[in-house]
């Protein structure tokens, strides 16, 4: 029997969403799927073993941050990832190329992968992070140097050495190396990254040791559909077992739709198919509805710990005045075990506007389930015929930005992947 293998279940008749299966080393992961990030091998605020209940079935560890600390070696010589977590689901790896931006031009010019103002949005929406610092990073056709969060000290990434960690960590899924490109490249930088891009899959492919692992590629190819054609068609040509859409998304919601619209047709249909680094509600039914089967993003716990709760009405800022006195739990009905338990919106107020670790927890194992019992949903509507329904009542009723706790912009979900 083959180490993996993805089975579509049922396809939408609608739309190009589908429901499947991905069998791994460690356990099939039914999709749609939404990946939680675990930047340094923890969900912050969170021990995932301590909390069978909730549905956490795979998430994403990052690369770049374990190499740096504690070294893949030190992890390799554990038993791997699994074995120095403690966690027996399956794990994916990214590169480390995601960093090539929010290292770099991310941190020098205060933006996102999707560009710091919606511009065809009815709301101004602004990056969380936009504050401008040092770019940490210098690339050419060899690979990527990094200055070392840690020490301050050069180190230097290549394909090779991007697979010789991730084969040291022991992931059951690993991307290829990459340059996640800034929506503020211009289209000359694009296409020599896309070629760079290109040429790295193609080492990364040779570099490959173990048969344990599949190895995704990616597309690139930032907001110019003649470049993410190319780059989907070159991918897809490659022998990679499943495919992430990467990269700069473009500078709107729309944007990024137009790039999925383009580039999953030329994908196989019988690969799985990954968004890197997007997880807003809205964005996971509109990703699904274009034939994405897998998400990773860090704002469901990122949010959490700064106080803002997922629910199906939208997203409430539980830090503000108004929830002092409220009894209520987070949200009716729900099965998390914070809702469950009778923890009162008053209360979590009060635990994390004082800092209190409990409150971390209770909030990121609301919104943890929130996204996890949403995408059990959308795959069940897709099995039964009624996932259009399903999205029109979902997002009629959730409200994609919300008041700040002292201003009147709105926070986009989704653009960071480092938690």
């Amino acid at each position: 029997m083959p180490f993996f293998n993805f089975k579509i279940v049922k396809k939408d008749s609608n739309s190009l969403a589908r429901a499947g299966i991905f069998i791994t080393p460690h356990g099939a992961i039914e999709t749609p799927a939404f990946l939680p990030v675990a930047t340094n091998a923890a969900l912050k605020g969170l021990n995932i073993n301590k909390h069978k209940s909730l549905p956490i079935r795979v998430f994403i560890a990052n690369t770049y941050h374990l190499w740096q600390r504690p070294g893949d070696g030190v992890i390799k010589k554990i038993g791997g990832l699994h074995k120095f977590m403690n966690w027996d689901g399956p794990i994916f790896t990214d590169s480390g190329g995601f960093q090539a931006f929010s290292l770099g031009c991310g941190r020098e010019q205060g933006v996102g992968k999707i560009g710091s103002v919606f511009t065809d949005e009815n709301v101004n929406c602004v990056e969380k992070n936009n504050v401008k610092r040092e770019n940490l990073v210098k690339i050419n056709e060899k690979g990527i140097k990094f200055r070392s969060f840690i020490d301050g000290s050069w180190q230097e990434l290549t394909p090779e050495k991007s697979i010789k960690i991730q084969e040291n960590l022991g992931a059951d899924v690993i991307f290829a190396f990459d340059e996640c490109t800034s929506p503020t490249h211009d289209y000359k930088y694009t296409k020599d990254s896309l070629d760079r891009t290109h040429g790295w899959a193609e080492r990364c492919l040779k570099a490959k040791a173990r048969n344990d692992q599949a190895l995704f590629g990616i597309v690139q190819g930032g907001v110019w559909k003649d470049l993410r054609m190319k780059s989907a068609r070159f991918i897809s040509r490659l022998p990679f077992d499943g495919f992430g859409i990467g990269g700069s998304l473009g500078k709107s919601k729309k944007d990024m739709y137009n790039i999925l619209d383009w580039v999953v047709p030329l994908l196989p249909e019988n690969k799985q198919r990954h968004l890197l680094g997007i997880g807003g509600v809205e964005d996971i039914f509109e990703g699904i509805s274009r034939g994405v089967d897998t998400f990773d993003c860090a704002s469901p716990t990122k949010e959490a710990r700064h106080g803002t709760l997922w629910t199906k009405g939208g997203k409430i800022n539980i830090r503000k005045a108004i929830y002092k006195n409220d009894k209520k739990p987070i949200e009716k009905k729900c099965g998390c075990f914070t809702c469950l338990n009778g923890f009162s919106r008053a209360y979590l107020r009060h635990l994390l506007n004082a800092g209190e670790i409990l409150g971390y927890e209770l909030a990121i194992l609301h919104n943890l389930y929130f996204v996890l019992n949403l995408m059990k949903e959308i795959r069940e509507s897709i099995i039964n015929n009624n996932f259009d329904k399903l999205k029109s009542s979902f997002l009629k009723n959730f409200k994609i930005c919300f008041a700040a706790t002292r201003s009147q912009q709105c926070r986009r979900v989704g653009s960071w992947r480092d938690d």
